[in-house]
């Protein structure tokens, strides 16, 4: 007989500093595929800076992975997530569709806090 996985409760990581390199370790460490993407996207907010002359993209990209690894250093988190953005899409209308969004924002919202418990 074998036993079902189940994700961890807690995080399977501590939150990471809001530096490209802190981010780039927890990145490879709980979501390895999307470190190309990770990449990829660092190479564009540094030419997107230097073009501006402003650090805002850069300040995004570390605001938008910080979320990202918020949500998916919590497996359980991660997956109620995309179970309420797939419910969410497929939602016959919109007021079929609003507990669904709802709890995305409350997920949205708890990453955005460890975010800034992080800066």
């Amino acid at each position: 007989m074998s036993a079902q996985h189940t994700p961890p409760e807690g995080p399977l990581i501590p939150m990471p500093a809001l530096t490209p390199t802190a981010l780039r370790r927890a990145v490879s460490q709980i979501i390895p595929a999307d470190l190309p993407r990770f990449n990829d996207h660092l190479a564009e907010a540094a030419e997107n800076a230097a073009a501006q002359s402003s650090i805002a993209p850069l300040r995004t990209f570390l605001l938008y992975w910080g979320m990202t690894i918020a949500i998916q250093r919590h497996p359980t988190r991660a997956a109620r997530l995309r179970e309420m953005e797939d419910a969410a899409q497929y939602a016959p209308s919109l007021d079929a569709a609003r507990p669904a969004l709802a709890e995305i924002r409350a997920i949205l919202d708890a990453a955005e806090h460890e975010v800034k418990t992080a800066q």
